[in-house]
Order: C-alpha cells, then sequence, then structure tokens
C-alpha cells in the first residue's frame, strides 16, 4: 500500500503540505529522514528517535550488502525487525556510496563492479541486484539503482550518465513488478545542466513511478547552483507524486527545499555534528 495526498499548496512558492501513506504508517510532509547507515540511526535509539517525532529513517543499501549482508537481514525478518523499527523506512539503492569509490569501481552497462572499502573484496551491483538487495532489506520505499556524475562534469559525460539512469530505470522497474509493500522511486538525474535537468524528469515520469527523487546535487557545487536547479526543476515535476532531494540536510538548505517545492529529505549531517558535540542554533 502506497499513497501519496497533496493537502495544501503555498500561493507564493512552491511549498506545499502533503501525506504519504505505506504499509508500516503514514508521513506527513514535508519530512527530514534520519539516516540509519548500518541498520541504526548513530547515537540513537528507535525510542529516542519516536520521542523526537521522526516519521521515517533511511537505511542505506551499499553499507546493509556489505555487512552485516541483506541475506541475513532478511532471515531476520527484515530491515524493521531487525533493528527494532515499526515506522517506514526508505533505503537507497547504494548507487550514490559505490560511485564515490572512485579509484574502486568500473561502471558498465550491465551495473557496477567495485571493492569494498571494508576489505577489498570485489563485488558486482546491477540495477536488478540492487532491487534484490531492498527487496531482501524489506524498506517500503525503494531507490532506483542510477549513476550519480560527480560534480563538475563535462556536459558529455552527464548525458551519458543521463541515458544510462534511464535504462537502468527501465530494468529496476521491471525488476520490482512483483515486489509486494514497496514502492519504487525513480532518480532524476544529471547535475546542473538545465537542459538535461528537464530531459530527465520527461523521460524518468514517462516510466510513471510512485514518487521521484532529485540526485545529483549537493555534491560539491555551490549552494546557488543547487538552489537554480530546484527552482528550475521541481515545477516540471508531478504535483501529485511525492519529491525527493537526496542527501541535504542543513537548516537553511532544508527550508529553501522546501520553499521549492520538496517533500522529503535526508543527511547525515544533523546526527553527525551532534555526536562531535555541535548543535544547530538560529544564530549559526
Amino acid at each position: 500500500m502506497f499513497d501519496f495526498e497533496l493537502r495544501k499548496e503555498n500561493k507564493k512558492s512552491e511549498a506545499r503540505l502533503g501525506e504519504i501513506t505505506t504499509d508500516h504508517g503514514k508521513i506527513e510532509t514535508p519530512i527530514f529522514m534520519p539516516v540509519g547507515t548500518q541498520a541504526t540511526v548513530k547515537a540513537m535509539s528507535s525510542r529516542e528517535l519516536k520521542e523526537i517525532g521522526s516519521q521515517i529513517i533511511l537505511g542505506n543499501t551499499y553499507h546493509l550488502y556489505l555487512r552485516p549482508g541483506d541475506e541475513l537481514i532478511a532471515k531476520a525478518g527484515g530491515l524493521h525487525r531487525f533493528m527494532n523499527w515499526d515506522r517506514p523506512i526508505l533505503t537507497d539503492s547504494g548507487g550514490f556510496q559505490v560511485f564515490s569509490l572512485a579509484n574502486l569501481r568500473e561502471i558498465e552497462e550491465e551495473g557496477v563492479y567495485f571493492q569494498s572499502h571494508l576489505d577489498g573484496s570485489k563485488h558486482f551491483i546491477s540495477p536488478e541486484k540492487s532491487m534484490q538487495i531492498q527487496q531482501n532489506l524489506g524498506s517500503d520505499i525503494v531507490m532506483a539503482f542510477d549513476e550519480c556524475p560527480p560534480y563538475p562534469a563535462e556536459k558529455e559525460y552527464v548525458e551519458n550518465s543521463l541515458n544510462r539512469t534511464l535504462r537502468w530505470a527501465e530494468r529496476c522497474k521491471k525488476e520490482m513488478e512483483s515486489a509486494e509493500g514497496q514502492a519504487l522511486f525513480g532518480i532524476i538525474q544529471v547535475g546542473v545542466y538545465p537542459e538535461l535537468r528537464q530531459q530527465s524528469v520527461e523521460e524518468t515520469t514517462k516510466l510513471d513511478f510512485p514518487g521521484y527523487s532529485i540526485g545529483g546535487l549537493s555534491v560539491g557545487e555551490p549552494k546557488e547552483k543547487m538552489y537554480k536547479m530546484l527552482e528550475h526543476t521541481t515545477p516540471l515535476m508531478p504535483k501529485d507524486k511525492p519529491r525527493y532531494l537526496m542527501g541535504v540536510g542543513t537548516p537553511e538548505d532544508l527550508i529553501e527545499g522546501i520553499y521549492h517545492g520538496i517533500d522529503m529529505f535526508d543527511c547525515v549531517m544533523p546526527t553527525r555534528i551532534a555526536r562531535h558535540g555541535q548543535i544547530f542554533t538560529h544564530v549559526g
């Protein structure tokens, strides 16, 4: 069961209120998702997450695949039971982590060959494999396997990346046809080229996913470029589907993203800085 209800729109901006329904409960949007990289939000228990109002958390496919292993988690009853969390979970595809291993991976049409950052062991993840891992994890929202181009990158490279991501999206959707209780989100990619962003939106939305995420931002580009891409991209996206901006979590970025019509955010930053004795305040 997956549904998105758009409840209210702001007349002076793209900002909006909505509600997502999943098998593990409802999510009021806009929402920030704490990141539980390895089946735990570091330094926080499930009880503490509920006490601060967390409605959904994120798990990392790449890290969980390597350790403790998605098959072990499946035997334990899925990620919800494994980490004692009975509310919704979103899992990323592992794409960003794999592609961040610039010196340890090789991209091919069939997928990505890479070495583990833990022990150097060799692995392969394809769009189909990523979907199979996420099915084992049992998350409510599954992300398509994409290629995340670096910043900066030449336009020709980014265009090739866009086309590969679209082909991979079709393979992901086909692999998830028999999956129950999981919603697959498509990913709009391609950095800071407006015309390619528009092409990515048009081609990805043709596949009619239950929701869409914006990738390829917050990867080193100047803030003003990220905001400009949001201003350009979100008006092109379907109004009746959730919009998820990946990897963004500073207070000013959340507010800017909400202004431009984003419904969902995630980032490791809030818990990371907290573990090092810092907090966000209204003065910095």
